[in-house]
This record gives C-alpha cells, sequence and structure tokens, in this order.
C-alpha cells in the first residue's frame, strides 16, 4: 500500500452527510463522508483508517452533478462536491452521535 502523509490526509474528508438514506446505510456498516473532489480512493480509505483507528473495506465515491440555483436575475451553481460510501469491517464503527 502507498504511504501517504497524515498530516494531509486530514483535509480530504470534509464532514460526514446525515442523511435519510445514509442512516439507512449505518445499519450496513458504511458510513457516508463528504470529501475533495480530487481525492481518490485509496487517500480517502487512508484518511479514514488514520482519523478512525478502523479497517476499512471498501470505498465507493460518487459526483453528483451541479445544481443550477438562481438568485434574482443572476443565474449560477451550488459548488461542486464529492461523496464517499466507506464500508467497514465487522466489528469496527465510528460514533458520529456521541452521547453527552
Amino acid at each position: 500500500m502507498t504511504k501517504f502523509d497524515s498530516r494531509n490526509l486530514a483535509d480530504l474528508i470534509r464532514r460526514p452527510l446525515v442523511t435519510e438514506k445514509a442512516t439507512q446505510l449505518l445499519e450496513e456498516n458504511k458510513y457516508v463522508f463528504e470529501v475533495v473532489p480530487s481525492a481518490t480512493k485509496p487517500q480517502i480509505k487512508a484518511a479514514i483508517e488514520s482519523l478512525f483507528e478502523v479497517k476499512v473495506v471498501g470505498v465507493n465515491t460518487s459526483k453528483p452533478p451541479k445544481k443550477h440555483r438562481r438568485v434574482g436575475r443572476f443565474a449560477g451553481h451550488k459548488p461542486q462536491y464529492k461523496r464517499a460510501v466507506v464500508t467497514l469491517a465487522t466489528g469496527d464503527s465510528i460514533v458520529l452521535f456521541p452521547e453527552v
């Protein structure tokens, strides 16, 4: 496996996505994150393993199409982002909602 600089890996993961579909995927031990659009699957895998100390089995990515938005007479686009669905090994988990 290629070695990545752990200082740069933390910047690849922007935030976890909490949607209805993402919470259903939690039952299958799959977690959804928003990542930098230029991130590759091996970089995402290394970042998740180093940040959360878990074993990643698979990474699926998707870039949804840009959404058109309009404010008055000005038309534009929402920013482009990339979604990563990370499958963890059985027995591993990430705590997204810590109990207080």
